[in-house]
């Protein structure tokens, strides 16, 4: 997909940092360019599963795009559930892993966003073909 996507943390309704430990653990056997300077790194799946583009300037977010394959919709699902993050699409969108972790965003994203539960790589990428 070309269109970029968010995966931020929120507690308590406020922007949380996210562990970029965790990021790099999730992220780095995936990695097959890297660029220090502007944050960017390429990933890619094994056995064909896909490839993306991310943007990780610090700990406030990553951005994520030219993004597909079932391998790499995976790994975004993994990374969400071990940041206990959440993907933010364009067009007032937000995906959370568990139903639980509606409680941890924004008040405006809770009430005027559409928030859908989507645990799996594949149900991740239905929520998009959606929005």
């Amino acid at each position: 997909m070309s269109y970029d996507v968010f995966v931020l943390r929120f507690e308590k309704g406020e922007p949380a940092p996210l562990d970029s430990r965790t990021v790099q653990e999730v992220l780095g056997p995936y990695v097959t360019a890297r660029d220090p300077g502007t944050g960017f790194l390429r990933i890619a799946a094994k056995n064909g599963g896909g490839e993306a583009d991310l943007y990780i300037k610090d700990e406030s977010g990553v951005a994520i795009n030219h993004f597909g394959g079932n391998g790499i919709m995976n790994l975004i699902s993994d990374m969400l559930r071990r940041l206990e993050a959440v993907l933010v699409l364009p067009a007032g969108t937000v995906i959370v892993d568990r139903d639980e972790d509606r409680r941890h965003l924004p008040l405006a994203m809770r009430n005027e966003w559409s928030v859908i539960v989507a645990p799996t790589g594949e149900e991740i990428t239905r929520a998009i073909r959606a929005s």
